[in-house]
């Protein structure tokens, strides 16, 4: 879509909701070990991006990056959609 610069961050997620003009909202899931209790432990967080050509449905596995802000909330951009 556009060209990305190695030093943006990237995250990959599932789109939850397609239902904003040009926004997706995509479910990130973070996986890392407990310092004390050693246990895995999975966080989930939601970020808002900007889908230019509404291209994303929900259940896609997509590609996400920094970006300008685009609204208050809004602030990373769709790279691609990974099948």
């Amino acid at each position: 879509m556009k060209d990305q610069k190695s030093f943006k961050k990237k995250l990959d997620g599932l789109v939850t909701s397609n239902k904003g003009d040009k926004t997706i909202t995509v479910s990130v899931i973070n996986k890392f070990k407990h310092p004390k209790y050693s246990k895995f432990i999975y966080k989930t967080k939601k970020y808002y991006a900007h889908d230019k050509d509404n291209t994303a449905k929900e259940g896609d596995k997509v590609t996400i990056i920094a970006s300008r802000p685009y609204s208050k909330t809004k602030k990373w951009e769709l790279i691609s959609i990974n099948k």
